[in-house]
């Protein structure tokens, strides 16, 4: 899948790109070498976050769960009471950061290339061309994938995944490691309910439910008649966590918060 992660191993890439097999011990080797450098530059984003008094939230799902059209409409809704900056992660274009700044907000696109997941280093290379001054809520958009996103932390505070109701209900039971992660599970496109009978809602969370977490699981439409009014006030509360005292617990969460 990518060079970048891990995920095409046990065959690595030297120098010239050229492939090269390694053992089993090697590969797991190599990831930990890449997780671990990961997770210097994200420690490094978050100071850089909690600096300037911004909550980072890492937004993940597979391709096309609806994470800029969510973005949009909570743009929107929010602009007028917090200053709001995103980040976009795609393989190629600029067509989600455009979406983002017709909306009146500062965003970055990061084009990954060929990784299949958004790494702190980006994220660090993204933060050097947008000015955090003023910003209370930066959102992570990263790449559609339901697989490596999970493993590689950026900085962020807060991580929240989609599940699109045009996808399977398994799903939570399928890519555990994601839903494992998450501090909130949006269930989105659900104004489609009526018209996708092979969806359950209550089957989606009990395969949450059933991976020993407690994850809460909120349900929206971000498109025609937007219904959002329960993300609003997660990410109102989330805010306001923000700015408490440090350690304050937030939806089962500690999050890195400023004295």
């Amino acid at each position: 899948m990518c060079k970048t992660c891990g995920c095409a191993l046990p065959r690595a890439i030297d120098q010239n790109s050229s492939m090269q097999p390694v053992g089993p011990f090697r590969a797991i080797n190599v990831v930990q070498d890449i997780l671990a450098a990961n997770d210097r530059t994200a420690a490094h984003n978050r100071t850089h976050f909690d600096e300037h008094g911004v909550l980072a939230i890492n937004v993940m799902s597979s391709p096309g769960a609806g994470k800029t059209a969510l973005l949009e409409a909570t743009i929107l809704a929010m602009k007028s009471r917090y200053r709001i900056a995103v980040i976009e992660g795609d393989l190629e274009t600029e067509n989600d950061a455009n979406r983002i700044r017709a909306c009146g907000v500062p965003a970055i696109q990061i084009t990954t290339g060929t990784a299949c997941h958004l790494d702190a280093s980006l994220v660090h290379q993204a933060l050097h061309d947008m000015s955090l001054d003023g910003i209370d809520l930066l959102f992570i958009e990263n790449v559609g994938n339901l697989v490596c996103p999970a493993s590689f932390d950026l900085g962020q505070h807060l991580n929240v995944t989609l599940l699109s109701v045009t996808e399977g209900d398994d799903k939570p039971a399928k890519y555990p490691v994601i839903f494992r992660a998450s501090d909130l599970v949006v269930l989105s496109k659900t104004d489609l309910l009526a018209v996708l009978e092979e969806f359950d809602p209550t089957r989606a969370a009990t395969c949450l439910r059933n991976l020993g977490l407690e994850t809460t699981m909120i349900h929206t439409a971000a498109r025609r008649v937007p219904s959002i009014g329960a993300w609003l006030d997660w990410l109102t509360a989330a805010l306001e966590h923000r700015r408490a005292p440090r350690s304050v617990v937030f939806n089962g969460a500690t999050a890195h918060q400023d004295a």
